[in-house]
């Protein structure tokens, strides 16, 4: 489940840009952990654009909080980050030791079109029109976001035919 008691016909645009904010950061953190496993892994490639990817998440989530700032100073938010789980973050199931270019990539991509499907299904619940368009906007930014991951993609070498499982040992009984 992504949202947990999250009312999208009732949600001010306060509360839409806290939601926003909270989702950058959650992404800008899964990231960042990816990018430290694969460093820990020797996978400095993957690890290279996990980090890249954090910073990405990072800028949105500062230009949200700059907005939301502008509009409504100090106000509490009324967001809390129980309230979401995975929006835009990454699976933790997707990081792994080997971890390709190829594979982080392709990880962000999933997580950039994950993003999408969400923001995609929430609009039709959404009433107020600033909030509406704010969805609109987050929408239009995750399609920037893919085809930026898919150019990426096209620089990269074709994979080696060597999958994951060809690293890996059986487990082994002990006597």
């Amino acid at each position: 489940m992504a949202t947990k008691d999250l009312d999208f016909a009732r949600l001010s645009l306060r509360d839409a840009l806290d939601f926003a904010i909270l989702v950058e950061e959650e992404a800008r953190e899964r990231y960042e952990e990816f990018a430290q496993q694969m460093e820990s892994h020797h996978t400095p490639l993957a690890a290279r654009f996990f980090a890249f990817m954090a910073r990405n998440e990072e800028k949105h989530r500062a230009e949200l909080a700059g907005r939301r700032t502008a509009l409504f100073g100090q106000a509490p938010s009324t967001v809390r980050r129980e309230m979401l789980f995975d929006v835009e973050a990454p699976e933790y199931a997707e990081a792994r030791v080997f971890m390709t270019a190829h594979d982080a990539l392709t990880t962000a991509l999933r997580s950039e079109e994950k993003a999408w499907t969400f923001f995609s299904q929430a609009l039709p619940s959404i009433k107020q029109p600033e909030v509406k368009a704010l969805f609109e906007e987050l929408l239009q930014e995750e399609v920037e976001h893919q085809v930026l991951v898919k150019v990426e993609l096209s620089k990269l070498p074709p994979e080696d035919s060597y999958k994951q499982e060809d690293f890996e040992d059986d487990p082994v009984g002990h006597d």
